[in-house]
C-alpha cells in the first residue's frame, strides 16, 4: 500500500511533460470537408487499383498479340504470296498446327523411341519435298481446284501423320511402363 501512496504523491516523467507544455500544444481543428475530401481521394486510389492494373495487363496482351500478328512474318505464307488470301490462310493454319504436333514428336524423343522419332522426321521431311512440289505447280499453273485439293491433301497427311507417330510413341512408353510394373 505504501508503494500506491508514494506513485500518487511522485508524478511521472509523461505526467510532467503534459504539465510542462499545456499551453504550447496544437489544438487547431480541421475544416469540415476534409474528411469527405480524404474519402474521395482514397476512393480514387481505390478505383486504379480495381480497375487500372486489369486494364494494363490487358493492354500489355494486346500489344504483344499485335506485335506477333503483324511483324512475325510466316514463311510459308511469304512462299504463297501469288496465291488467293484464302490459300494463304489455309496454309498459315495447318503449317501452325503441324509445327505443333511436330514439336510435341520432338519432345517425346528419348533412348527408347529414338528410332521412330528419327524414321517420322525423314517421313516429313519427303511430306516437306512432296509440298513443295505443290507449291511450284500452284505458281506455275494457278489455283486450280485439283492443285488446292493436292495442298490440302499433303498437310493433312502430315498432321495425321503426326498424331499416329504421337500415339505410337505413347503406346511404346505405355508398354514399357506395364512392362516394368510386371517385373516388379
Amino acid at each position: 500500500m505504501q508503494e500506491k501512496e508514494r506513485m500518487k504523491k511522485t508524478p511521472d516523467n509523461v505526467t510532467a511533460v503534459f504539465e510542462k507544455f499545456h499551453d504550447q500544444w496544437d489544438v487547431l481543428e480541421l475544416n469540415e470537408n476534409n474528411y469527405d475530401r480524404f474519402l474521395a481521394k482514397r476512393m480514387r486510389k481505390n478505383k486504379w487499383k480495381k480497375y487500372g492494373y486489369p486494364i494494363s495487363i490487358a493492354a500489355a496482351v494486346l500489344l504483344f498479340a499485335g506485335y506477333f500478328t503483324f511483324f512475325n512474318t510466316n514463311e510459308s505464307a511469304q512462299d504463297l504470296t501469288f496465291a488467293s488470301k484464302e490459300t494463304q490462310q489455309t496454309d498459315s493454319i495447318f503449317t501452325s498446327m503441324i509445327r505443333m504436333e511436330l514439336d510435341q514428336v520432338k519432345e517425346k524423343k528419348s533412348p527408347l523411341n529414338e528410332k521412330i522419332v528419327s524414321d517420322a522426321l525423314v517421313q516429313m521431311q519427303i511430306l516437306d519435298a512432296d509440298y513443295e512440289k505443290i507449291k511450284l505447280e500452284l505458281l506455275k499453273n494457278g489455283e486450280n481446284k485439283q492443285i488446292i485439293y493436292a495442298m490440302i491433301r499433303n498437310l493433312q497427311t502430315r498432321i495425321s501423320f503426326l498424331e499416329n507417330v504421337l500415339q505410337q510413341i505413347e503406346t511404346t512408353e505405355n508398354l514399357k511402363n506395364t512392362t516394368d510394373e510386371k517385373t516388379m
